[in-house]
């Protein structure tokens, strides 16, 4: 396999000469406004197109195949929102585990689970709306109807994707859209899993935070705090993938065991997420209260989620996320239906610095569902009072399964298979309209004929 990304010309057109792979022909949205936002492309280098060529690089390290497309979910922000979507093995009868990412991310970072994941059950990745090739509409100012926004897009999703319910698993920003999302559709929702979530403590009084910060140091934080989250990233144009690298390489090494060819994609898809226009990001800066902090913090309400709904929190130990609200979550349900597990060595990124045993808990628990034929055994009754907490060492994950999809059902599939010498190759199937009808709410690939 090789490392090196294929990208379009000045023209827009890739060059198949000197493209390894070959490239499905995905649909593209170009943003409405070509005034001010075609000028910050020219200006941070970046793309839709782009952020395409480079997140299928991500994902042809992939084991499985999978199946990308767009989701149209009508007005539900915007006037015609679509949600870019990943699926693999959707021909299992299993209980489908949908996930949700966090902020500033995308479906590409989810390159070390998805394998496993996709073993035993359907699996479907989405990007959020706002972010990664997901539409990036207009988000309401106030906190409460940006959360409302995000969680409606969310259910007109599952309402065209025609799933009836679902695990739901997110990580940070999207643990508390999955939290709200269950809060308001709780028949939707066979079990939540919250990895790292953010916005669920409440700010501390700033009595308590501000003491030991220097003077100056709290004036800039309040002349930056009206700018989104990642606006340097955009200001530093065509150099933002150069501040990725330099800013956070631990992001390059927490994947380098999977994208060792070229690690330097990681920090390329980051900043291609980031730099178009911050929709969803935006929506984020409206609900935080500071960056550490929701303005309606999740612990007053998780407590509301329907009480046969179990939740998994999912923590790195050394995380910034504060996990003592798992514990203090559990203690209001009244409970043992919460279950709290803490990942030794991992940070907020859990799903990244210990894959394997992140993949190793969530597969459990979804596993609670085939094992007991689609029903969550009645609880048992609580030992004792204090948080059930797991310190998770060690864990090993085998992907060994190869299975191809079900051509009757798609109009264009990626597959991948191994190819002599351990190289990689990717097939385009297509099947003629009449054939197989496509669901007009669905947009799939359609790319050209091998």
């Amino acid at each position: 396999m090789s490392g090196t990304l294929t990208l379009p010309n000045a023209d827009g057109v890739v060059n198949a000469a000197a493209t390894v792979e070959p490239q499905s022909m995905d649909i593209v949205e170009l943003p409405k406004n070509n005034g001010f936002w075609q000028c910050l492309f020219n200006w941070t280098s970046s793309s839709p197109t782009m952020l395409r060529a480079v997140e299928k690089k991500i994902l042809s390290y992939l084991k499985l195949p999978y199946r990308g497309y767009f989701v149209d979910i009508g007005p539900a922000v915007g006037d015609t929102d679509k949600i870019w979507t990943v699926s693999m093995n959707t021909d299992s009868k299993e209980v489908p585990l949908v996930l949700l990412h966090g902020l500033g991310a995308g479906v590409a970072l989810w390159v070390m689970n998805l394998d496993s994941f996709a073993k035993d059950r359907p699996v479907h990745a989405m990007d959020v709306l706002g972010f990664g090739r997901s539409s990036r509409p207009a988000f309401g100012k106030d906190a409460l109807v940006c959360e409302k926004q995000f969680v409606k897009s969310v259910e007109e999703w599952r309402r065209e994707m025609n799933i009836n319910d679902m695990i739901l698993l997110g990580h940070s920003m999207g643990g508390f859209i999955a939290s709200s999302y269950a809060l308001s559709y709780p028949e939707r929702v066979r079990h939540l899993i919250l990895a790292d979530p953010w916005g669920f403590p409440e700010k501390p009084p700033d009595s308590q935070t501000t003491k030991q910060i220097p003077l100056w140091l709290r004036a800039i934080a309040r002349v930056l705090t009206p700018l989104n989250p990642l606006w340097a990233l955009r200001a530093a144009g065509p150099f933002g993938q150069w501040v990725v690298q330099k800013t956070r390489p631990d992001i390059m090494r927490k994947f380098q065991s999977t994208i060792e060819e070229d690690i330097n994609l990681l920090p390329q898809y980051i900043h291609q997420c980031n730099a178009q226009q911050p929709s969803g990001e935006s929506a984020f800066h409206s609900m935080m209260q500071s960056f550490g902090w929701a303005k309606h913090p999740m612990i007053h309400r998780i407590k509301d989620v329907r009480s046969d709904i179990p939740i998994t929190f999912i923590y790195g130990s050394r995380s910034w996320i504060d996990s003592s609200s798992g514990e203090k979550i559990k203690s209001q349900r009244d409970t043992n239906m919460v279950d709290i597990k803490i990942v030794t060595g991992a940070g907020h990124h859990v799903y990244a610095d210990k894959p394997d045993v992140f993949n190793r808990y969530v597969n459990e628990t979804c596993d609670i569902y085939k094992l007991s034929g689609g029903h969550l055994p009645s609880p048992k009754p609580a030992r004792s009072s204090s948080p059930s907490v797991h310190i998770i060492r060690e864990a090993t994950e085998s992907d060994d399964e190869h299975e191809l999809p079900n051509l009757n059902t798609a109009e264009s599939v990626e597959i991948k298979a191994e190819a002599p010498e351990g190289a990689t190759t990717t097939t385009t199937v297509h099947r003629s309209e009449e054939e197989t009808p496509v669901t007009p709410t669905v947009q799939l690939a359609d790319g050209k004929r091998k």
